[in-house]
Formats: structure tokens, sequence, C-alpha cells
């Protein structure tokens, strides 16, 4: 939930409840007046980034003072971002109770955390093999997950887990599948596979996908979408109608400019974009400019000229999103229905649903 859709007040009232509350790392500046009056014009990289660990800090502050002591805060880091060492050591300088890494394998996340042996580190997977390299590599360094999270292509939204579009469906990706290969790899590992918890990620609509990921093995569940339009959601309200009120039709699945495929709404610009893709892929040139002067990603189709990959400034269109702009926003979206269609409702409403208890 990248560009501050999920920064201090969501992830607090998330951790207030009692749960994790996951703050996202990428471009918090958005979310703070005085650094985008500094910076929102600007093309000094240094100045950009340092607002950012900035807000980083402010948006870890904040949502421990919402959570009041309860539950927990976690820092969400894409591995695929330049920033991605930086953000790790300021989350935990800042007092992040744990740092949750994908899109791209964490292999150094222990080095990096080295320091604060105390944050919980937690990489994203989506299938044993991903897993398996993680954990080996982590052992050397004398350290193991705390937890795992395993994300399945198929339901999530955002960047997915597989590496082409073709594989986003693939069965090897299925919880029933995926969490005993990698309890048995844990195993082989030499760990206690039964005591390192196993989150299951993607398509958590309702306590009845909940029961299903539980029974499969899971040791708890990642909810995005549906948290995403709760009331205190962090991005526009009318980014959380049009996640509501989109159907399956209105989803789609397509390249993004890290490489990956991504699954979001179908918007006026997203059609747009698409029916051009394959003559922008063709026209692809290496090594332009970025064009926001601050290089957001350490690969990007537009920027390094990478004709298989997305040819868009995605964190240009992504802040649009946030701000509730449907008309140029690159809203990313998981692909099943959000449990109170388009109600907006309160965390606490929403924690309590997929739990039973409603």
């Amino acid at each position: 939930m990248g560009v501050g859709v999920s920064a201090h007040r969501l992830a607090g009232s998330v951790a207030r409840e009692g749960c994790v509350g996951t703050i996202s790392s990428v471009d918090l500046r958005r979310h703070h007046p005085d650094l985008m009056l500094a910076t929102g014009r600007s093309r000094d990289k240094l100045a950009i980034e340092r607002a950012n660990l900035v807000a980083l800090d402010r948006e870890i502050r904040l949502a421990r003072e919402l959570a009041g002591g309860n539950g927990m805060i976690a820092v969400n880091i894409m591995r695929a971002v330049t920033q991605y060492a930086a953000y790790a050591r300021q989350a935990c300088l800042s007092g992040a109770d744990a740092l949750v890494v994908g899109a791209g394998l964490a292999l150094d996340l222990p080095e990096l955390a080295e320091d604060w042996p105390n944050v919980a580190l937690v990489p994203i997977v989506s299938e044993a093999r991903a897993a398996t390299l993680i954990v080996r590599r982590w052992l050397r360094r004398g350290r193991a997950p705390d937890a795992i999270v395993i994300e399945q292509p198929r339901f999530a939204g955002g960047h997915l887990g597989a590496a082409r579009l073709d594989e986003v469906a693939d069965a090897r990706f299925e919880f029933e599948r995926v969490l005993p290969e990698i309890r048995r790899a844990l195993h082989a590992l030499g760990l206690d596979a039964d005591r390192l918890p196993l989150i299951a990620a993607g398509g958590i609509n309702s306590p009845q996908r909940a029961a299903q990921a539980f029974a499969a093995g899971a040791d708890g569940v990642q909810v995005g979408t549906p948290f995403a339009v709760c009331t205190e959601g962090d991005a526009h309200v009318n980014f959380k109608r049009v996640l509501a009120a989109a159907k399956r039709e209105d989803i789609v699945v397509f390249m993004s400019v890290a490489g990956l495929p991504a699954r979001a709404v179908r918007t006026p610009w997203l059609a747009r974009y698409l029916e051009k893709e394959a003559v922008l892929q063709n026209r692809a040139k290496p090594k332009r400019e970025c064009t926001l002067g601050w290089d957001c990603l350490a690969q990007c189709g537009l920027r390094d000229g990478l004709p298989r990959a997305g040819q868009f400034c995605i964190d240009h269109h992504l802040a649009a999103a946030l701000r509730g702009d449907v008309e140029r926003g690159l809203f990313f979206r998981g692909s099943e229905p959000v449990p109170f269609g388009g109600e907006i409702r309160p965390v606490r409403d929403l924690i309590a649903y997929l739990q039973g208890l409603h």
C-alpha cells in the first residue's frame, strides 16, 4: 500500500486493536506539507531522500502514539527501492517493532538491522524456493526470520510474486501447497518450523477466507485492500471509493515499471496506458533521466529503457491515487471484493468481522 496509503493513522489504529499495523515506507513526505513545500518541485535527489527519512520517522512515532502501547508497528519496505537500506535503518532508529520486506529477496536484512536485535525481521515470499534462499543466507549471519509472509499472486494487490504475467495463477502458489513446503524447508534447515509463524497474504476478505488460510497451515493473515478502504485509511476518500467500487472486470494484471506483474483498478489513465503499452515498450530507450529527479526504484522500466517492463512513472501515478485523482491515479488493489461493499467502516469493525465476531 505504497506512497502513503498506509501511514500512521491506519497503522496506529490497527495496532491499537491489538494487531500489527503496517506503515508503507515509500515517499511518505507527501503526508507532510512542510516537506512537500521544500521538495515538491525539487530535483535534488538527496533532499528528497532526506525528506522521506524525516517523514518515516514522524509517521512511526505518530503511529506508536496512536496505538497507545497496544499491538505492533511494522514498516513495509520494498527491496526494489533505492532507499531500501536507508529506510530499514531509519525504521529501526525510529522505534518500529518489525521490518517487513518484499518486492525482491531481502538477503542482507540481518546486516542492516544487526544493531537492533529486538526488531522483528519478516520477509515476504510467494513460494518455498525464495523462502529457502533467504533463510539459508540469514542463518549464515546468525539470524532466523521472526515470521514469513506468504503472498498469493492470484489474489494480492500491487506488485506480485510471480516473474511473468502468465504465472500469476500458477497452482504452485496455492497456500495448501506452499505453506507445507515452507514448513518442510525450514525443518530441513534445522529450525523448529512449528514455532516460526507463517502469515498468509492475498485474498483475505472474510472470516471464511481467514479460516481457509489457517486450515492450510497459516499462523496469521495479512490484510491489505480491506484495510485501505477503512475510515482511518490515510488516502483520500476518493481512493477508498475507487477500491471499494471496483468489480472483477475493472481489475487488471499488467507489467509494472519494476518488471513485476501488478494488479490494479482499470482507471481511465491505466486503460489508456494499456492501449498503447506495446508501442511504448517497443520505443523504450535506455538511461533517460528520472522524470522526478529522484530515482525511487533501483530498476525502472521507463528510466532504464526496459522493454518488457512498464513505461510510466509509478510514483507520479501512485501519488495521484493518494490524492484521490481518479483520472490519473494508479490504484493498486487485490482481486477480491471488500467486506462491506461501498460502505467505509472503521478498522475495529473490519477486525471484528474477520475474526467472525460480527
